[in-house]
């Protein structure tokens, strides 16, 4: 049995904006711009699509580990083995995006 492994990523979600956005830093967090408002937690929702989109995994892969009720949160991204070089690549290129306003 193959063991699964993960990365931890700090983002900043900023909920209400225009488009859904995946891209650039706030400080030293990833910029999430999405439309969703945050109210009955659509905006984690929608915050866990957006970064399994960009990443080319599952939502279900996706976990919010920490600031679940704040913009400043940390999700937990489980990857299959071998993955983990391709998904950091792609965190990577996100990270020097310009941020979505």
């Amino acid at each position: 049995m193959s063991e699964v492994e993960s990365i931890r990523l700090a983002i900043r979600v900023k909920p209400g904006a225009s488009r859904t956005a995946v891209g650039g830093l706030v400080g030293e967090e990833l910029a999430v711009a999405i439309t969703a408002q945050a109210h009955d937690g659509e905006a984690n929702k929608a915050a866990i699509a957006a970064i399994a989109k960009a990443l080319g995994v599952g939502k279900s892969r996706v976990e919010i580990v920490k600031g679940a009720t704040f913009r400043s949160k940390v999700v937990e991204i489980s990857l299959d083995p071998g993955a983990r070089a391709e998904v950091e690549r792609k965190i990577w290129a996100m990270r020097t995006l310009p941020t979505h306003k």
